[in-house]
């Protein structure tokens, strides 16, 4: 096992983010990380027009935390690559047991958020073939459902901003315990 323990100690730090409260401490063939007690992560950093292919946690939840700290600690303080970091993030979840086309794709998404970030770019290019081939193959199956959801969204936020603005300043009616 990667890590000396798959138990994952948090709390609910915002509405987005969660504070680690015991170290996770991950032990590879060469190198140890350890995401120390008060670190916050948002466990997978998932679109939300893609969390029903892949929620925010799940088998890979351990290899997602240690992710977010070697993105937002051991890249800057240059620890490791962000190449680097994301190869550790498919290769934990290889030992974590994520089937192959399920931890692929997660590190594709990684790579593209990587290329969007100008701390974690360097090195993007060399990816970009691995990167772009996955993308069309997921393509077909990952974007129509993305497209509806993104329509659905759009629609359900222009709703919610409209009964807000309806109801702004009244109070809310009172909840009852009993049924009548």
């Amino acid at each position: 096992m990667p890590f000396d323990s798959l138990a994952l100690t948090v709390r609910r730090a915002t509405d987005t983010s969660w504070e680690v409260l015991a170290p996770l401490v991950y032990r590879g063939d060469r190198d140890t990380f350890v995401v120390p007690s008060g670190f916050r992560t948002d466990f997978a950093s998932v679109p939300r027009v893609v969390v029903w292919l892949f929620p925010r946690s799940g088998r890979y939840t351990p290899a997602a935390v240690l992710h977010d700290w070697l993105t937002d600690v051991g890249v800057p303080t240059g620890v490791l690559s962000a190449r680097d970091a994301d190869g550790v993030f498919r290769r934990v979840m290889r030992e974590l047991g994520v089937p192959p086309l399920r931890r692929w794709l997660m590190w594709c998404g990684v790579r593209w958020g990587a290329l969007a970030n100008p701390v974690r770019r360097a090195g993007w290019w060399l990816d970009a073939p691995r990167v772009l081939a996955l993308s069309v193959v997921a393509a077909p199956f990952v974007v129509p459902p993305a497209a509806v959801i993104a329509v659905a969204l759009t629609v359900y936020r222009a709703a919610e901003s409209a009964v807000i603005a309806l109801t702004e300043g009244r109070a809310e009616e009172p909840e009852h315990d009993v049924w009548h």
